[in-house]
């Protein structure tokens, strides 16, 4: 379908569809050609921005489409595919909600809707675009997308880990650190860096710090490549391929190590929405509990971190694995008022008194793997 003619049951003779299972996600031929009736209406009845707006929300609801991958909620993910359409920043002005839109304009924000609902594919895959701690980025298929929770951690520069006010930390974490203040890091370490987000962000919020970022796939590294050379920072930011800690130089020593390595189980794994099969699998499974990858984590960070060193790691749903794993240990976790939860804080110090309870989980994994 292209962008200069109109919406109607004929367009589907421009595609070859195969979808059959309504199971799986997908639509039958019959439910795409509705699809394409209803957007030829909407692209005759609708006229401002406003309209369009409510007509994707109504449509991503009718169509049980999964919102979770960039955006937060219908309306959030309506209002970026029709400015993201318009060319339009996704925190435009509330005033431009009357625009009325050309025909090509129209023509632009149903044609990215239909893909949206037919192929199931993240928006953030449609347009190569994700937003993290405000800051825009490259992504595709080879790489999640960014949306952890780690970026409100970010924009208040690790707070109160870092130049603490005892006052708000009470109040902010469940335990936090003594009362002994950290200075800025000056090393950083973001294991599974993925698409880069993470480190690129912590570069903007610690511009003094050296920023190494790793990851064991060599096509996640070309895309963290992408975005360290459009954000201007590769005097700041080194990449580099390893397996969580392998190849980093034994003398590297860091103030914070941040990770949000893959964690889900194998229980979620078998019952993703389709939005998230699209999402490279190995950047997502971990294991039957999530955490293969985070008992190794905890046990050689130590090795890696300064005495008055700190990590951040995120677990999402496998925080009651690790709770269980783990009962003696008081990990800080982190509570986020933008929402968000699964990640937690732990001191060097800390990682230290416990390590052969990490040692005998990483030798269970890898009993089980053999």
């Amino acid at each position: 379908m292209t962008t200069d003619t109109h919406f109607d049951a004929d367009d589907l003779a421009e595609y070859d569809f195969d979808y059959t299972m309504n199971e799986n996600g997908q639509l039958t031929q019959a439910e795409i050609a509705t699809l394409y009736a209803e957007l030829g209406e909407a692209e005759q009845a609708l006229v401002t921005i406003r309209d369009f707006i409510r007509f994707v929300v109504t449509k991503l609801r009718q169509y049980d489409v999964v919102v979770a991958q960039g955006t937060t909620d219908e309306f959030a993910e309506a209002a970026a595919i029709v400015l993201h359409s318009l060319s339009l920043e996704w925190s435009a002005d509330e005033q431009i909600l009357e625009c009325k839109l050309t025909p090509s304009e129209k023509q632009e924000v149903l044609t990215l809707l239909s893909e949206r609902i037919i192929q199931r594919k993240p928006l953030s895959y449609l347009i190569n675009l994700a937003y993290f701690c405000g800051l825009p980025f490259y992504v595709d298929e080879r790489v999640l997308i960014p949306r952890s929770p780690i970026a409100e951690l970010i924009n208040q520069q690790f707070y109160p880990y870092f130049d603490v006010d005892d006052v708000r930390k009470n109040s902010f974490f469940s335990h936090g650190l003594e009362e002994s203040q950290l200075a800025a890091p000056e090393h950083i370490l973001d294991l599974c860096t993925g698409s880069g987000c993470i480190a690129i962000a912590l570069a903007k919020a610690f511009p003094d710090a050296n920023i190494d970022a790793t990851d064991i796939d060599k096509d996640a590294l070309e895309v963290a490549w992408t975005n360290v050379e459009h954000h201007e920072l590769a005097h700041q930011v080194n990449l580099l391929e390893s397996n969580l800690f392998a190849k980093l130089p034994a003398e590297n020593q860091y103030e914070l190590i941040v990770t949000n390595p893959p964690y889900v189980d194998a229980a979620i794994m078998a019952d993703l929405p389709p939005e998230f099969l699209h999402e490279p699998e190995h950047a997502l499974a971990a294991g039957q509990d999530g955490l293969d990858l985070v008992h190794q984590i905890l046990y050689h960070a130590p090795d890696y971190l300064t005495k008055d060193g700190l990590l951040v790691c995120e677990v999402g749903d496998s925080e009651w694995a690790l709770r269980q794993a783990y009962p003696e240990i008081q990990f800080d976790w982190l509570i986020f008022e933008k929402g968000g939860s699964g990640v937690f804080a732990i001191t060097c110090e800390e990682l230290l008194e416990y390590r052969e309870d990490f040692a005998k989980q990483v030798e269970r994994v890898q009993g089980l793997a053999h």
